[in-house]
């Protein structure tokens, strides 16, 4: 019988392993090399090898797989988190973007409906703008009766510039509407009622006691025993991978441990020139940045991150606050940030702009400037360097600096290192650094990534100059934080398996294959598929599976060989995936970022129980649905594992 196909599904490609008379496909051994050119050394290991090299048998109306990349990891999602639902639009110049291009209505009346008029529902429209300023625009027009209308004077610096705001024919005289009340200080400082009370900061090593991500545990200050690069000079993303000596954590209650599949948490500082930077753009005197001060707030958890939402009083520094505490990078400008600016700025026009855009006129101005290109806090000081806002106000305004998140890439009860006659614990982790371009033409790297990225340069340097790195003391602070997500709950020790990640997010699935190594062969019962760009630069823990990865692993490379990406393997492996999915105890894991390669390998297995289950789609699509309830097929997203992780602590 014949199965019409439904629109927009592409066929599976028949194979060498395809064998319609028996449900158990065979692992595919004659995929062809890769060729390189005469003269063109190949330095990566067998794993390589198997680069898949195939033509897909789709029909020409049929859509070509996605251009999709490798994204950030934890660190960088972070940033993203609050910009989701926000439009993309396009200011003049054309610039990159970095928001969704999902709008939440393409009528603005529908908009109005929606969110009303209240003060509150204003403060909303900052998280879901459309950016095309229709929501709660109001036209900024010229004064009739002003003969002289002249368009206020922009701040003649390159971060301003680099905005490209759009203030058309704003000028000091004109009437603006709805512009948000300052808000009030919810940070003071007081002096201590004893000054020569003693007080020994940490600033440059750890975060204060308070911060306390997993309470009633304190930060672990994890010795680095060991750094390296994975990946080639050459990359585009560079990928460091690090050993951390847990030893000595403390002991929990219960029988939480780091598991196999597990993440853990980083209490990553910023980076201590961005934090001199702003204290000098603020104005603070440099004998009051490291002098002990009483912190107290008025309510919410800041600075201890989780805890009861009620009034702190603190002993710390300024510096403290702002190294460990708040985030002076990951998120966009708020209205009521600009909006205290504009109430310190002595300069009348970065006044009238900053209240520009606190007001109704200057909405579609201040989505501009929420979804453009990423800008950081020192880059908005410089932009309008004449408001030199009260510190404790301007921390009471900005992020908690929180959290980053790192998959363990080992199986956590396998990992020591001999000291001696004793063995200290190690657990590893990869971390990819994401650079985007600031204003002054360099990169911009994430706060967690750049930290790690610090810390792994200072101990290459030393491995190069013949000294030992672990005379230099370099500790990561950090915390046991998800041992129970997807991945670490649906591992199992027995059953086949097939593991899919882009990137970095392979690295979980190496611990996958250490802990099944420890009862059986692997052969014929794991599979893995890795996607990267080029395998001569990007692929990450070549040969270092402890398994021969010819016989278990397929390299996808979407810049490289093949041009192609997982999605394109996992049609390709149709018969094996079909063969997992209908196996009792069968699991397909996929790990990486959901935009891309995360939707695209959930539609190409889509399309796999299309062809195999002579389904139609919306059956296709239920089936798989059951599979994921089942623990069959389990997905993790990286901002998937943020949300998780936010909804176990702040939940």
């Amino acid at each position: 019988m014949n199965h019409l196909h439904p629109a927009g599904h592409t066929c599976c490609p028949e194979t060498a392993t395809s064998h319609p008379h028996d449900p158990i496909p065979t692992q595919p051994e004659d995929i062809p090399q890769t060729v390189f050119p005469s003269g063109e050394t190949r330095q990566s290991s067998q794993s390589s090898a198997n680069s898949i090299n195939y033509t897909p048998l789709t029909s020409p109306g049929s859509p070509l797989t996605p251009a999709t990349e490798p994204e950030p990891q934890v660190d960088d999602y972070l940033e993203e988190l609050k910009d989701e639902g926000t439009l993309e639009i396009t200011p003049a110049p054309p610039q990159d973007r970095r928001s969704s291009s999902k709008p939440i209505s393409v009528d603005p009346e529908e908009v109005k409906r929606l969110l009303g008029e209240t003060a509150s529902n204003a403060r909303l429209i900052e998280k879901v703008c459309c950016g095309e300023g229709c929501c709660k625009l109001q036209a900024l027009e010229e004064d009739p009766e002003s003969k002289h209308h002249l368009p206020v004077i922009v701040p003649d610096n390159e971060a301003f510039r680099s905005l490209h705001l759009r203030l058309g024919p704003l000028s000091l005289e004109s009437k603006l509407t709805k512009t948000l009340d300052l808000p009030p200080p919810v940070v003071s400082f007081a002096p201590l009622s004893n000054p020569t009370t003693p007080y020994e900061s940490s600033v440059h090593k750890n975060p204060p006691k308070f911060v306390t991500p997993h309470p009633p545990y304190e930060v672990f200050p994890a010795k680095v025993h060991h750094a390296r690069e994975l990946t080639k000079p050459g990359a585009e993303k560079k990928t460091y991978h690090f050993d951390l000596d847990v030893t000595d954590y403390p002991e929990e209650s219960g029988t939480v441990d780091f598991v196999v599949g597990g993440a853990i948490g980083v209490c990553a500082p910023n980076d201590d020139q961005v934090v001199d930077e702003l204290f000098d753009l603020l104005g603070v005197l440099r004998h009051l940045r490291d002098k002990p001060v009483i912190l107290k707030t008025t309510g919410g958890r800041w600075p201890t991150i989780w805890g009861e939402d009620t009034p702190r009083e603190l002993l710390t520094t300024r510096r403290e606050l702002l190294t460990w505490c708040s985030d002076l990078q990951s998120y966009p400008p708020t209205k009521p940030l600009l909006r205290l600016l504009a109430e310190y700025a002595d300069a009348p026009n970065e006044k009238k702009i900053l209240m520009y855009l606190s007001s109704a006129q200057g909405q579609a101005a201040f989505c501009d400037l929420r979804t453009g290109p990423h800008l950081t806090i020192t880059q908005l000081l410089h932009a309008f360097n004449s408001s030199k806002p009260p510190l404790s106000h301007f921390i009471s305004l900005l992020s908690t600096l929180m959290p980053r998140f790192y998959s363990l890439s080992q199986d956590p009860l396998l990992s020591c290192r001999r000291d001696g006659t004793r063995c200290r614990r190690i657990i590893e982790m990869a971390v990819t650094v994401h650079e985007t371009n600031n204003w002054r033409g360099g990169p911009r790297k994430g706060v967690g990534s750049g930290f790690m990225e610090r810390v792994a340069r200072k101990i290459i340097a030393a491995t190069e100059q013949g000294k030992d790195p672990l005379t230099l003391d370099l500790r990561v602070p950090m915390f046991r934080g998800l041992m129970a997500n997807p991945l670490a709950r649906q591992f199992c020790m027995d059953g086949p398996m097939m593991l899919i990640g882009s990137g970095v997010g392979i690295a979980p699935f190496r611990g996958f294959v250490h802990r099944r190594l420890m009862s059986e062969n692997v052969t014929n019962k794991v599979w893995v598929v890795q996607g990267i760009r080029d395998s001569l630069l990007d692929e990450i823990y070549s040969g270092d599976w402890g398994v021969q990865e010819d016989k278990i692993k397929t390299i996808v490379q979407s810049r490289g060989g093949t041009h192609q990406y997982v999605q394109d393997a996992v049609r390709h492996q149709a018969d094996l995936v079909w063969f997992l999915l209908n196996t009792l105890d069968g699991r397909i894991f996929v790990c990486g970022s959901q935009k891309g390669m995360g939707e695209g390998v959930e539609q190409a297995i889509i399309d796999v129980v299309i062809d195999k289950g002579n389904l139609n789609g919306e059956e296709a699509a239920a089936f798989l649905e059951g599979k994921k309830n089942e623990g069959q097929y389990i997905a993790v997203s990286f901002i998937h594992l943020v949300s998780a992780i936010v909804n176990k602590f702040c939940g």
